[in-house]
Protein backbone atom coordinates (compact mmCIF):
# COMPACT_ATOMS: atom_id res chain seq x y z
CA UNK A 1 0.00 0.00 0.00
CA UNK A 2 1.40 3.49 -0.85
CA UNK A 3 0.55 6.54 0.69
CA UNK A 4 -1.62 9.38 -1.59
CA UNK A 5 -2.37 13.04 -1.60
CA UNK A 6 -5.73 13.74 -2.88
CA UNK A 7 -8.13 16.32 -3.59
CA UNK A 8 -11.65 15.87 -4.49
CA UNK A 9 -15.60 17.50 -4.19
CA UNK A 10 -18.48 16.10 -2.96
CA UNK A 11 -22.00 15.76 -3.86
CA UNK A 12 -22.36 18.99 -2.80
CA UNK A 13 -19.26 20.54 -4.52
CA UNK A 14 -17.53 21.46 -1.11
CA UNK A 15 -13.87 20.71 -1.72
CA UNK A 16 -11.66 18.41 0.35
CA UNK A 17 -8.04 17.41 0.85
CA UNK A 18 -6.39 14.72 2.61
CA UNK A 19 -4.29 11.66 2.41
CA UNK A 20 -4.97 8.03 1.57
CA UNK A 21 -3.81 4.11 1.16
CA UNK A 22 -4.51 2.58 -2.01
CA UNK A 23 -2.48 0.22 -4.29
CA UNK A 24 -1.86 2.59 -7.21
CA UNK A 25 -3.41 6.03 -8.11
CA UNK A 26 -6.84 4.21 -9.71
CA UNK A 27 -7.43 2.62 -6.92
CA UNK A 28 -7.18 5.17 -4.91
CA UNK A 29 -9.47 7.13 -7.25
CA UNK A 30 -11.94 4.02 -7.39
CA UNK A 31 -11.96 4.48 -3.41
CA UNK A 32 -12.63 7.90 -3.28
CA UNK A 33 -15.76 7.42 -5.66
CA UNK A 34 -17.19 4.60 -3.94
CA UNK A 35 -16.48 7.25 -1.03
CA UNK A 36 -18.59 9.67 -2.96
CA UNK A 37 -16.22 12.11 -3.99
CA UNK A 38 -15.10 13.36 -7.25
CA UNK A 39 -11.33 13.20 -7.83
CA UNK A 40 -9.31 16.25 -9.02
CA UNK A 41 -5.81 15.54 -8.32
CA UNK A 42 -4.32 12.52 -7.08
CA UNK A 43 -0.89 12.30 -6.66
CA UNK A 44 1.96 10.46 -4.43
CA UNK A 45 2.09 11.97 -1.37
CA UNK A 46 5.54 14.15 -1.02
CA UNK A 47 8.53 11.56 0.61
CA UNK A 48 10.61 14.25 1.56
CA UNK A 49 8.29 15.41 4.41
CA UNK A 50 9.30 13.35 7.01
CA UNK A 51 6.49 14.41 9.20
CA UNK A 52 4.04 13.84 7.18
CA UNK A 53 5.48 10.21 6.90
CA UNK A 54 5.71 9.78 10.99
CA UNK A 55 1.65 11.28 11.11
CA UNK A 56 0.70 8.36 8.39
CA UNK A 57 2.73 5.77 10.75
CA UNK A 58 1.66 6.60 13.90
CA UNK A 59 -2.13 7.12 12.79
CA UNK A 60 -4.97 5.88 15.00
CA UNK A 61 -6.79 2.95 13.82
CA UNK A 62 -8.62 0.45 16.33
CA UNK A 63 -7.62 -2.06 18.42
CA UNK A 64 -7.88 -5.78 17.89
CA UNK A 65 -10.81 -5.74 20.77
CA UNK A 66 -12.64 -3.14 19.53
CA UNK A 67 -12.98 -4.56 16.32
CA UNK A 68 -13.96 -7.69 17.72
CA UNK A 69 -16.43 -6.30 19.70
CA UNK A 70 -17.48 -4.31 16.97
CA UNK A 71 -18.00 -7.28 14.19
CA UNK A 72 -20.16 -8.79 17.28
CA UNK A 73 -22.41 -5.81 17.68
CA UNK A 74 -23.17 -5.95 14.00
CA UNK A 75 -23.66 -9.74 13.38
CA UNK A 76 -26.37 -9.52 16.90
CA UNK A 77 -28.20 -6.11 15.65
CA UNK A 78 -27.88 -7.60 12.09
CA UNK A 79 -29.77 -11.19 12.91
CA UNK A 80 -32.24 -9.08 14.81
CA UNK A 81 -33.12 -7.45 11.72
CA UNK A 82 -32.28 -3.71 12.32
CA UNK A 83 -31.56 -1.92 9.48
CA UNK A 84 -27.87 -1.24 8.38
CA UNK A 85 -28.30 2.73 8.95
CA UNK A 86 -29.97 2.64 12.02
CA UNK A 87 -27.24 -0.05 13.05
CA UNK A 88 -24.30 2.46 12.60
CA UNK A 89 -26.71 5.68 13.92
CA UNK A 90 -27.13 3.34 16.96
CA UNK A 91 -23.17 2.40 17.79
CA UNK A 92 -22.33 5.64 16.87
CA UNK A 93 -24.51 7.01 19.77
CA UNK A 94 -23.31 4.59 22.54
CA UNK A 95 -19.63 3.57 21.85
CA UNK A 96 -17.11 5.38 24.31
CA UNK A 97 -14.05 5.04 21.59
CA UNK A 98 -14.05 8.39 20.25
CA UNK A 99 -12.08 7.45 16.40
CA UNK A 100 -15.02 4.48 16.74
CA UNK A 101 -17.47 6.89 16.75
CA UNK A 102 -16.32 9.79 14.21
CA UNK A 103 -15.98 6.58 11.99
CA UNK A 104 -19.56 4.98 12.29
CA UNK A 105 -20.88 8.32 12.09
CA UNK A 106 -19.24 9.18 8.65
CA UNK A 107 -20.03 5.65 7.44
CA UNK A 108 -23.73 6.18 8.11
CA UNK A 109 -23.65 9.68 7.18
CA UNK A 110 -22.29 7.65 3.63
CA UNK A 111 -25.36 5.34 4.14
CA UNK A 112 -27.96 7.94 4.19
CA UNK A 113 -26.67 9.48 1.37
CA UNK A 114 -27.31 6.24 -0.99
CA UNK A 115 -24.20 4.58 -0.70
CA UNK A 116 -23.69 0.87 0.34
CA UNK A 117 -21.99 -0.88 3.39
CA UNK A 118 -18.62 -1.44 1.79
CA UNK A 119 -18.50 1.85 0.23
CA UNK A 120 -18.92 3.74 3.20
CA UNK A 121 -16.32 1.55 5.08
CA UNK A 122 -13.46 1.59 2.40
CA UNK A 123 -13.40 5.22 3.08
CA UNK A 124 -11.48 4.56 6.20
CA UNK A 125 -8.82 2.35 5.25
CA UNK A 126 -6.51 2.80 8.50
CA UNK A 127 -9.54 1.19 10.65
CA UNK A 128 -11.06 -1.35 8.08
CA UNK A 129 -8.63 -3.30 6.10
CA UNK A 130 -9.63 -4.34 2.22
CA UNK A 131 -9.56 -8.01 3.72
CA UNK A 132 -12.95 -6.34 6.02
CA UNK A 133 -14.17 -4.48 3.08
CA UNK A 134 -14.16 -7.24 0.37
CA UNK A 135 -15.97 -9.71 2.65
CA UNK A 136 -18.63 -6.62 3.78
CA UNK A 137 -19.16 -6.46 -0.07
CA UNK A 138 -19.76 -10.52 -0.61
CA UNK A 139 -22.23 -10.40 2.99
CA UNK A 140 -24.47 -7.68 0.53
CA UNK A 141 -24.42 -9.04 -2.44
CA UNK A 142 -25.16 -12.35 -0.94
CA UNK A 143 -27.50 -11.46 1.51
CA UNK A 144 -25.49 -12.55 4.54
CA UNK A 145 -24.18 -9.54 6.47
CA UNK A 146 -25.00 -11.39 10.06
CA UNK A 147 -22.71 -14.54 8.51
CA UNK A 148 -20.24 -12.13 7.25
CA UNK A 149 -19.57 -10.23 10.68
CA UNK A 150 -19.48 -13.83 12.72
CA UNK A 151 -16.92 -14.56 10.68
CA UNK A 152 -14.70 -11.47 11.31
CA UNK A 153 -15.80 -11.74 14.99
CA UNK A 154 -13.89 -15.19 14.71
CA UNK A 155 -10.79 -14.34 12.48
CA UNK A 156 -10.26 -11.35 15.11
CA UNK A 157 -10.88 -13.73 18.04
CA UNK A 158 -8.33 -15.93 17.03
CA UNK A 159 -6.00 -13.10 16.01
CA UNK A 160 -6.16 -11.58 20.05
CA UNK A 161 -5.88 -15.24 21.24
CA UNK A 162 -2.52 -15.21 19.32
CA UNK A 163 -1.26 -11.57 20.71
CA UNK A 164 -1.90 -12.17 23.90
CA UNK A 165 -0.34 -15.47 24.40
CA UNK A 166 2.96 -14.06 22.85
CA UNK A 167 2.59 -10.46 25.03
CA UNK A 168 2.59 -13.43 27.99
CA UNK A 169 5.47 -15.27 26.82
CA UNK A 170 7.62 -12.42 26.24
CA UNK A 171 6.11 -9.93 29.26
CA UNK A 172 9.37 -11.82 31.59
CA UNK A 173 11.92 -11.62 29.08
CA UNK A 174 11.05 -7.78 27.80
CA UNK A 175 11.26 -6.93 31.40
CA UNK A 176 14.60 -8.18 32.40
CA UNK A 177 15.86 -6.86 29.43
CA UNK A 178 14.51 -3.43 30.57
CA UNK A 179 16.06 -3.97 33.83
CA UNK A 180 19.41 -4.74 32.32
CA UNK A 181 19.67 -1.63 30.03
CA UNK A 182 18.39 0.57 33.02
CA UNK A 183 21.35 -0.90 35.21
CA UNK A 184 23.99 -0.52 32.81
CA UNK A 185 23.12 3.40 32.13
CA UNK A 186 23.15 3.73 36.23
CA UNK A 187 26.17 2.23 36.30
CA UNK A 188 27.80 4.11 33.32
CA UNK A 189 26.40 7.42 34.89
CA UNK A 190 26.97 7.16 38.70
CA UNK A 191 28.54 4.13 39.90
CA UNK A 192 31.62 3.41 37.32
CA UNK A 193 32.58 7.36 37.91
CA UNK A 194 32.94 6.86 41.68
CA UNK A 195 35.30 4.46 41.25
CA UNK A 196 37.19 5.93 38.68
CA UNK A 197 37.98 9.16 41.39
CA UNK A 198 38.91 6.47 43.48
CA UNK A 199 41.23 4.64 41.57
CA UNK A 200 42.68 7.76 40.51
CA UNK A 201 43.86 8.54 43.80
CA UNK A 202 45.92 5.51 44.34
CA UNK A 203 48.37 6.11 41.46
CA UNK A 204 48.64 2.36 40.43
CA UNK A 205 48.63 1.46 37.01
CA UNK A 206 45.52 -0.11 36.41
CA UNK A 207 44.00 -3.35 34.82
CA UNK A 208 43.23 -2.94 30.86
CA UNK A 209 39.62 -4.14 32.27
CA UNK A 210 39.23 -1.67 34.34
CA UNK A 211 40.72 1.68 31.62
CA UNK A 212 38.56 0.47 29.19
CA UNK A 213 35.21 0.60 31.79
CA UNK A 214 36.42 4.06 32.88
CA UNK A 215 36.65 5.07 29.21
CA UNK A 216 33.65 3.82 28.32
CA UNK A 217 31.72 5.23 30.93
CA UNK A 218 33.57 8.85 30.43
CA UNK A 219 32.31 8.72 26.93
CA UNK A 220 29.00 8.07 27.77
CA UNK A 221 29.05 10.65 30.29
CA UNK A 222 30.59 13.41 28.28
CA UNK A 223 28.82 12.36 25.69
CA UNK A 224 25.44 11.53 26.56
CA UNK A 225 23.15 14.25 24.96
CA UNK A 226 24.45 13.48 21.67
CA UNK A 227 24.02 10.13 21.77
CA UNK A 228 20.37 10.73 22.69
CA UNK A 229 20.22 12.84 20.14
CA UNK A 230 21.59 10.14 17.35
CA UNK A 231 19.63 7.45 18.88
CA UNK A 232 16.61 9.78 17.99
CA UNK A 233 17.45 10.63 14.54
CA UNK A 234 18.20 7.00 13.91
CA UNK A 235 14.89 5.91 15.04
CA UNK A 236 13.30 8.68 12.40
CA UNK A 237 15.34 7.93 9.72
CA UNK A 238 14.68 4.11 10.47
CA UNK A 239 11.19 4.87 10.16
CA UNK A 240 11.02 6.72 7.37
CA UNK A 241 13.05 3.60 5.72
CA UNK A 242 10.49 1.10 6.43
CA UNK A 243 7.67 3.22 5.19
CA UNK A 244 9.60 3.09 1.66
CA UNK A 245 8.18 -0.28 -0.57
CA UNK A 246 12.26 -1.91 -0.48
CA UNK A 247 12.70 -0.67 3.30
CA UNK A 248 9.41 -2.00 4.39
CA UNK A 249 9.92 -5.49 2.05
CA UNK A 250 13.75 -5.51 3.57
CA UNK A 251 12.73 -5.14 7.44
CA UNK A 252 9.55 -7.66 7.22
CA UNK A 253 12.00 -10.68 5.14
CA UNK A 254 14.76 -9.64 8.16
CA UNK A 255 12.35 -10.19 10.67
CA UNK A 256 12.04 -13.52 9.45
CA UNK A 257 15.16 -14.89 9.38
CA UNK A 258 15.78 -13.71 12.91
CA UNK A 259 16.46 -16.99 15.30
CA UNK A 260 13.65 -18.13 17.51
CA UNK A 261 11.22 -15.68 16.84
CA UNK A 262 11.68 -15.99 13.14
CA UNK A 263 10.01 -18.49 12.82
CA UNK A 264 7.16 -17.95 15.25
CA UNK A 265 6.54 -15.37 13.56
CA UNK A 266 6.44 -16.83 9.65
CA UNK A 267 3.76 -19.55 11.46
CA UNK A 268 1.62 -16.50 12.76
CA UNK A 269 1.54 -14.81 9.59
CA UNK A 270 0.88 -18.08 7.47
CA UNK A 271 -1.95 -18.93 10.07
CA UNK A 272 -2.81 -15.62 9.66
CA UNK A 273 -3.24 -16.18 5.90
CA UNK A 274 -4.57 -19.34 5.45
CA UNK A 275 -7.64 -18.64 7.89
CA UNK A 276 -8.13 -15.14 6.08
CA UNK A 277 -7.65 -17.16 2.17
CA UNK A 278 -10.38 -20.03 4.06
CA UNK A 279 -13.07 -17.40 5.18
CA UNK A 280 -13.15 -15.69 2.02
CA UNK A 281 -12.76 -18.54 -0.90
CA UNK A 282 -15.61 -20.09 1.31
CA UNK A 283 -17.28 -16.64 1.37
CA UNK A 284 -17.81 -17.00 -2.61
CA UNK A 285 -14.48 -14.47 -3.40
CA UNK A 286 -13.05 -15.65 -6.56
CA UNK A 287 -9.46 -17.13 -5.96
CA UNK A 288 -7.15 -14.75 -7.64
CA UNK A 289 -8.57 -12.26 -5.65
CA UNK A 290 -8.74 -14.18 -2.29
CA UNK A 291 -4.74 -14.40 -2.77
CA UNK A 292 -4.24 -10.80 -3.62
CA UNK A 293 -6.65 -9.63 -0.04
CA UNK A 294 -5.28 -12.07 2.14
CA UNK A 295 -1.37 -11.71 0.99
CA UNK A 296 -1.85 -8.27 2.02
CA UNK A 297 -4.00 -9.60 5.42
CA UNK A 298 -0.65 -10.85 6.41
CA UNK A 299 0.84 -7.30 7.17
CA UNK A 300 4.13 -8.72 5.88
CA UNK A 301 5.91 -7.15 2.79
CA UNK A 302 8.11 -10.27 1.90
CA UNK A 303 5.01 -12.65 2.34
CA UNK A 304 2.74 -10.38 0.39
CA UNK A 305 5.16 -9.89 -2.35
CA UNK A 306 5.49 -14.16 -2.96
CA UNK A 307 1.12 -14.62 -1.96
CA UNK A 308 0.75 -12.28 -4.76
CA UNK A 309 2.92 -14.05 -7.29
CA UNK A 310 1.02 -17.02 -6.92
CA UNK A 311 -1.74 -15.14 -7.97
CA UNK A 312 -0.02 -14.06 -11.31
CA UNK A 313 0.56 -17.67 -11.67
CA UNK A 314 -3.15 -18.74 -11.22
CA UNK A 315 -4.15 -15.53 -13.33
CA UNK A 316 -1.58 -17.71 -16.21
CA UNK A 317 -3.72 -21.09 -15.53
CA UNK A 318 -1.50 -22.77 -13.45
CA UNK A 319 -2.20 -24.67 -10.49
CA UNK A 320 -2.74 -23.91 -6.97
CA UNK A 321 -0.35 -26.34 -5.78
CA UNK A 322 2.46 -25.57 -7.95
CA UNK A 323 2.31 -21.66 -7.30
CA UNK A 324 2.64 -21.99 -3.66
CA UNK A 325 5.95 -24.78 -4.31
CA UNK A 326 7.62 -22.27 -5.94
CA UNK A 327 7.11 -19.35 -3.20
CA UNK A 328 9.06 -21.80 -0.67
CA UNK A 329 6.76 -20.11 2.12
CA UNK A 330 5.06 -23.30 2.92
CA UNK A 331 6.08 -26.64 4.67
CA UNK A 332 5.45 -29.47 2.56
CA UNK A 333 2.77 -30.65 4.65
CA UNK A 334 0.79 -27.60 3.64
CA UNK A 335 1.93 -28.20 0.07
CA UNK A 336 0.38 -31.23 -0.04
CA UNK A 337 -2.95 -29.98 1.63
CA UNK A 338 -3.37 -27.61 -1.10
CA UNK A 339 -3.03 -30.40 -3.75
CA UNK A 340 -5.59 -32.54 -1.96
CA UNK A 341 -7.63 -29.62 -2.13
CA UNK A 342 -7.44 -29.55 -5.58
CA UNK A 343 -7.96 -32.85 -6.19
CA UNK A 344 -10.92 -33.14 -4.30
CA UNK A 345 -12.36 -29.36 -5.01
CA UNK A 346 -12.34 -28.52 -1.06
CA UNK A 347 -9.37 -26.08 -1.09
CA UNK A 348 -11.49 -23.93 1.64
CA UNK A 349 -11.63 -26.65 3.84
CA UNK A 350 -8.23 -28.02 3.57
CA UNK A 351 -6.58 -24.35 4.12
CA UNK A 352 -8.76 -24.15 6.91
CA UNK A 353 -7.20 -27.04 8.25
CA UNK A 354 -3.34 -26.08 7.01
CA UNK A 355 -4.42 -22.20 9.24
CA UNK A 356 -5.25 -24.91 12.08
CA UNK A 357 -2.22 -26.64 11.98
CA UNK A 358 -0.07 -23.54 11.67
CA UNK A 359 -2.26 -22.52 14.93
CA UNK A 360 -0.95 -25.77 16.91
CA UNK A 361 2.34 -24.98 15.88
CA UNK A 362 2.19 -21.40 17.09
CA UNK A 363 0.82 -22.55 20.53
CA UNK A 364 3.97 -25.13 20.88
CA UNK A 365 6.03 -22.38 19.88
CA UNK A 366 4.88 -20.21 22.50
CA UNK A 367 4.84 -22.15 25.36
CA UNK A 368 8.43 -22.97 24.67
CA UNK A 369 9.30 -18.79 23.92
CA UNK A 370 10.57 -17.96 27.22
CA UNK A 371 12.68 -21.58 28.06
CA UNK A 372 14.20 -20.74 24.42
CA UNK A 373 15.20 -17.17 25.58
CA UNK A 374 16.52 -17.35 29.34
CA UNK A 375 19.41 -19.31 28.52
CA UNK A 376 20.56 -16.16 26.09
CA UNK A 377 19.44 -13.72 29.19
CA UNK A 378 21.58 -15.28 31.35
CA UNK A 379 24.47 -15.38 29.16
CA UNK A 380 24.00 -11.80 28.51
CA UNK A 381 23.67 -11.15 32.57
CA UNK A 382 26.81 -13.19 33.51
CA UNK A 383 28.69 -11.37 30.75
CA UNK A 384 28.19 -8.23 32.72
CA UNK A 385 28.85 -9.29 36.10
CA UNK A 386 31.96 -10.30 34.59
CA UNK A 387 33.22 -7.67 33.01
CA UNK A 388 32.29 -5.38 36.21
CA UNK A 389 34.17 -8.22 38.12
CA UNK A 390 37.17 -7.50 36.41
CA UNK A 391 36.39 -3.97 35.96
CA UNK A 392 36.24 -2.94 39.33
CA UNK A 393 37.09 -5.59 41.62
CA UNK A 394 40.57 -6.85 40.34
CA UNK A 395 41.90 -3.24 41.27
CA UNK A 396 40.34 -3.13 44.68
CA UNK A 397 41.60 -6.80 45.14
CA UNK A 398 44.99 -5.64 44.49
CA UNK A 399 44.75 -2.55 46.94
CA UNK A 400 43.80 -4.68 49.67
CA UNK A 401 46.99 -6.95 49.02
CA UNK A 402 49.16 -4.40 48.54
CA UNK A 403 48.28 -3.24 51.55
CA UNK A 404 48.64 -6.96 53.53
CA UNK A 405 51.92 -6.79 51.67
CA UNK A 406 51.61 -9.81 49.62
Amino acid sequence: MALFEYRARDRQGQLSRGTMEATSIQAAGVSLMQSGLLPIDIKPAGKGSLMLELRQYFKRGLKTEVLLILCRQLASLTRAGVPILRIMQGLAETTDNKVLEAVLTEAAAALHKGQTLSAALSAHPHIFNSLFVSLVEVGESTGQLEQTFLQLAQYYQLELDTRRRVKAAIRYPSFVMFAMSAAMVVINIYVIPAFSGMFAGMGAELPLATRLLIGSSDFFVHYFGYLLLGLMGGVMLWLHYIRTESGRYQWHRWQLKLPIVGPLLRRILLARFCRSFAMMLSAGVPITQVLDLAGNATGNAFLTRAILAMGEGLAGGRSLSSVAREGRIFTPLILQMFNVGEETGRIDEMVKEAGQFYEEEVDYDISNLSAKIEPIMIVGISVMVLILALGIFSPMWGMVDAVQGR
